[in-house]
């Protein structure tokens, strides 16, 4: 692994993750429940995130190669699915939802909202392409800062406002979608 490998890795990641955006749903789902709790759902959240995709990362070559399934047909795959979550984070707005404290940290907030298809998908091509040690460092530490945000998601939601947080998390969008694109994009032109 070389340093320079990890950054180009790290930013699709970033934008798969997605924290800022998920920033506004966090907040509306904890904004009931007291500090202490927050803080165990927050760990929690980072924890199951980090299981499933180190998981998918070092167990998702052996699946494909199980089933037969090629990198180009994954990233046609997931390019697709990532422009639609794109397109549907873009054009329709949030939905509030209660659900209870216990499990809140590990869905939906540790899968899907951080560990989703977004960044499964994101981190078998970066693996492909930058190599297994640039991704997993990338995806850990794109996990960790998802949590440091949440963390300060009061100031953070000071900073930028609910407006803001909303222009933010479209623009993430559709940078995801951007990178759905090139997904697609690359995955033809080696299956051609």
């Amino acid at each position: 692994m070389e340093l320079k490998d990890i950054l180009p890795a790290f930013i699709p990641i970033f934008v798969a993750v997605d924290a800022i955006g998920v920033l506004p749903i966090f907040i509306t789902l904890t904004e009931e429940v007291e500090q202490q709790k927050k803080i165990k759902v927050i760990a929690q959240s980072m924890l199951t995130a980090v299981c499933i995709a180190v998981a998918f990362i070092f167990l998702g070559k052996m699946v494909f190669k199980a089933l037969g399934i090629r990198m180009e047909d994954f990233m046609v795959a997931g390019g697709a699915i990532l422009f639609c979550l794109a397109i549907s984070d873009i054009i329709n707005p949030v939905k509030k939802r209660r659900i209870p404290t216990e499990e809140l940290g590990a869905v939906p907030l540790g899968t899907p909202l951080i560990a989703g298809p977004a960044v499964l998908t994101t981190s078998m091509v970066m693996v492909s392409q930058y190599g297994l040690a640039a991704t997993f460092i990338s995806v850990v530490v794109n996990i960790m800062l998802a949590g440091i945000i949440f963390s300060g998601a009061a100031t953070v939601m000071r900073f930028l406002g609910e407006a803001g947080s909303k222009a933010l998390s479209k623009i993430m969008s559709l940078l995801l979608a951007a990178i759905a694109v090139m997904l697609i994009r690359k995955g033809m032109a080696g299956l051609l």
